[in-house]
């Protein structure tokens, strides 16, 4: 068998892009799951503790330094020693209640508590909240990669703000616009997306093997064990306390934020084939790198690969982002574990966005604003005034002003400014309005200033 490494992982995740990807091994990883899983053992003993149980005395303030620094400390060497323990028990939520309580035998104070380490808890008490916490991070990460590239994509609106360029609509040249409003359009899209994102709530739930509080009220009968869980969800873990639940939290919350994530990036394919398609119509040059090679036959390319390798990973992650969102609310009955292995591959479409957004920033990079490109095809295509020219004159009372243009611009094989100067000459306004119509450009004829 080869040994693992970046030449040999399954994944380009873990391969060719392990680069790219090294913040989230801290947030979505095999040992951050554990690391998560280990918080929440910690927190949930420490409020036990504090609950006033005749057998269950306060855990001291060093008993409590010791306890977080379980997990303030983790590494990767502690996960390896919760999976050899999984080896035995088959079960990974046990073998993390099992090294909690290897970890405090040399303490007198907590080896006494340590019977209470996962106390009337269900795996998915465990692993709901460790999953929300996971999801925090990540998405804290995800909202400051978009908010860069919102922000790269705001400057470059207010950049290229007066530079006008020619509109398609339905491929067919178009009423002029300008490059810096196509760029706000875009940068005003993000923006509301990455708010919806932010609002997204992040529920977690505590409360035993249906929801019921079953155990916890064996145990404790007289104890308000759902204010208890509250207190610890909300107060201690900074989520969301759910309150109506199965032996699973039901991942709505989780169907929400992908679906808000994957609006995000559908917003960036958009934009990734508009510059593309600029990048093709010469609007925009690439800026060269020496020594790199476009294509490997054909020495003069210079392709949009960081576009092209955007657009590719972005449909990816939605692609993943459409199934968790469409199963993870989905669990037959009480439980079932076909949201166990989905889960696990939460950070995969989150890794994809990000490389996407990191390709899109660099090709954005690289480009350049051919303004000359640009004025070549606004001169080249004078019939784009026709709706200005037709618009002033309905205000003229001119007796069928869209027909006439209609006619000029249809019977024309091209049209051109002299051609545009010789209909305003010939028509029956007065002077004042032909002024008007004259000032009317392809460069001039591009509406409001943003």
């Amino acid at each position: 068998m080869q040994e693992l490494s970046v030449l040999t992982a399954l994944s380009p995740l873990d391969g060719r892009y392990a680069r790219q990807c090294n913040e989230l091994r801290d947030i979505f990883s095999e040992s951050a799951f554990m690391n998560a899983r280990v918080r929440v053992e910690v927190e949930w003993l420490i409020a036990l503790s504090e609950a006033g149980f005749e057998e269950l005395k306060p855990i001291s303030e060093h008993g409590k330094a010791f306890l977080r620094g379980l997990a303030e400390n983790f590494t990767v060497e502690n996960c390896a020693e919760i999976k050899a323990i999984e080896a035995t028990t088959n079960h990974d939520v046990k073998a993390v209640e099992y090294w909690i309580k290897g970890q405090v035998a040399h303490d007198a104070e907590l080896a006494k508590a340590s019977e209470f380490v996962h106390f009337a808890c269900t795996s998915e008490d465990i692993n709901n909240t460790s999953h929300a916490l996971m999801l925090t991070a990540g998405r804290k990460a995800l909202i400051a990669r978009l908010t860069e590239i919102r922000e790269t994509i705001a400057k470059y609106a207010h950049q290229w703000a007066d530079v006008p360029m020619l509109s398609r609509t339905h491929g067919q040249t178009a009423s002029p616009t300008t490059v810096g409003k196509e760029m706000a359009n875009v940068a005003v899209r993000l923006g509301r997306i990455i708010e919806a994102i932010s609002a997204v709530k992040f529920y977690a739930k505590m409360n035993g093997a249906v929801g019921n509080f079953n155990a916890h009220l064996i145990a404790y009968p007289d104890y308000d064990w759902e204010a208890h869980s509250k207190r610890v969800v909300e107060e201690r873990l900074g989520l969301t306390f759910n309150t109506h639940t199965i032996q699973i939290e039901p991942h709505d919350y989780m169907a929400e934020l992908f679906h808000e994530i994957a609006r995000a990036n559908t917003v960036l394919i958009d934009f990734d084939r508009d510059v593309w398609g600029y990048i093709s119509m010469h609007f925009f040059k690439q800026k060269l790198r020496e020594g790199e090679v476009g294509s490997s036959t054909m020495p003069h390319k210079v392709n949009p690969i960081d576009f092209e390798n955007a657009e590719g990973n972005l449909g990816i992650a939605n692609a993943l982002y459409e199934h968790l969102a469409g199963k993870l609310p989905v669990s037959r009955m009480q439980r079932d574990l076909t949201d166990s292995t989905v889960l696990r591959n939460v950070g995969v479409p989150v890794a994809h966005t990000l490389l996407a957004v990191a390709s899109l920033m660099k090709g954005l990079g690289k480009v350049i604003l051919n303004e000359e490109a640009l004025r070549r095809d606004l001169d080249d295509n004078w019939a784009v005034v026709a709706e200005g020219i037709q618009t002033v004159l309905r205000r003229a009372s001119y007796p069928s002003p869209y027909e006439a243009l209609k006619a000029l611009t249809r019977t024309n094989t091209h049209i051109t400014a002299e051609a545009i100067a010789a209909f305003i000459a010939a028509l029956d306004v007065s002077e004042e309005v032909k002024a008007e119509l004259r000032a009317i450009t392809p460069a001039s004829y591009t509406g409001i200033d943003f």
